[in-house]
């Protein structure tokens, strides 16, 4: 790692150009080393329940591993980087997309969405943490402060909201009703999919394996997601600006985090923990992540939170413009006693 100059963040998206080109056979590596244990564990997890539920019960909550996994080689597929191709990238992404339980072409767009307009006080609603001002929850009634309280509950934001999202959610394109039928066949697309596999399930393993098996693993992997997730952009020295004074660029390097983490957890996360690189230089493939952090030391201290420091980030909720932190309501009301 070599020190350099703190350059403009759009300087920095620049800079990145070179870590953009994917390398086929590390892709297809990282694939097979996720898809293999995945299939793996799910058959002796199956298996296993003529034995013991519990045991059985215990792989479906290992492999929720590898599921998270899968969805970050998705995730990749849903920005191009996993290969040159962009045909290939799509269907490997719909394929996967089945498993996730996420419709693939409705979620790439709705990424896309949260891509362009992340840490922008006037485009929020779209992929992103519903997120108040100070000023903003202050104006509510009594009614519109509690279910905003309500909404970032820790409890409900990493139970039910995981539940919602990926169970109920996903299986209409809420968001894009209006923007064709594309969204509406890949919604019902990877529905049917989702039906046929799980009718194959109850089939030849019975109910067994869809309540021990299969809902333990995604449930389990839907609330990992939606952890990593908010802690990449919630956390307390994030950016949010109004428009006028927004720009891409900088909220790629200044509104997401760089979640340090051990190397197990790196490696399960897909190196999404390197979010601020990630969102300066989507292209770049989930594996040469670490490359760009070894060889730039100005960003891999940039916004750096240890996975001590990110507990803190479930206890932050509104955003204050004037100190340009995310504060916890107890600090909120604390500026107006």
């Amino acid at each position: 790692m070599r020190e350099e100059p703190n350059l403009a963040p759009s300087a920095w998206s620049r800079a990145m150009a070179k870590y953009r080109q994917p390398i086929h056979s590390r892709s297809i590596f990282e694939l097979t080393v996720t898809v293999a244990p995945f299939v793996a564990i799910w058959a002796v997890a199956c298996w296993m329940l003529s034995i013991s539920t519990a045991l059985a019960m215990a792989l479906a909550l290992v492999n929720a591993a590898f599921l998270v996994r899968l969805f970050m080689i998705q995730h990749d597929c849903g920005h191009g980087s996993l290969f040159r191709s962009r045909r290939l990238c799509d269907w490997i992404g719909r394929v996967i997309g089945v498993i996730t339980l996420t419709p693939y072409d409705v979620w790439r767009k709705t990424h896309a969405i949260h891509h362009a307009t992340t840490g922008n006080l006037d485009r929020r609603g779209v992929g992103d943490m519903p997120t108040l001002t100070v000023t903003e929850y202050r104006e509510k009634g009594w009614l519109g402060r509690a279910l905003y309280r309500l909404i970032r509950n820790p409890v409900f934001l990493f139970g039910v909201v995981p539940f919602y999202t990926f169970f109920l959610q996903n299986r209409l394109p809420v968001h894009l009703m209006r923007s064709g039928w594309r969204y509406w066949l890949s919604a019902m697309g990877t529905n049917a999919a989702i039906g046929s596999a799980l009718t194959l399930i109850v089939w030849l393993g019975g109910w067994d394996v869809v309540l021990f098996v299969f809902l333990p693993t995604m449930f389990l992997g839907a609330v990992a997601g939606m952890w990593f997730f908010y802690v990449q952009h919630q956390f307390e020295e994030t950016s949010w600006q109004h428009e006028e004074n927004w720009n891409i660029h900088e909220a790629a390097l200044y509104g997401s985090s760089h979640y340090e983490l051990p190397s197990v957890l790196r490696w399960i996360t897909g190196n999404i923990g390197v979010h601020h690189v990630h969102h300066l230089a989507s292209r770049i493939p989930f594996y040469r992540l670490p490359e760009v952090i070894e060889d730039h030391e100005v960003l891999a201290q940039t916004k750096r939170i240890t996975l001590r420091q990110s507990l803190r980030c479930a206890h932050l909720h509104l955003w204050d413009e004037s100190r340009r932190r995310l504060l916890s309501f107890a600090e909120a009301r604390a500026l107006s006693a």
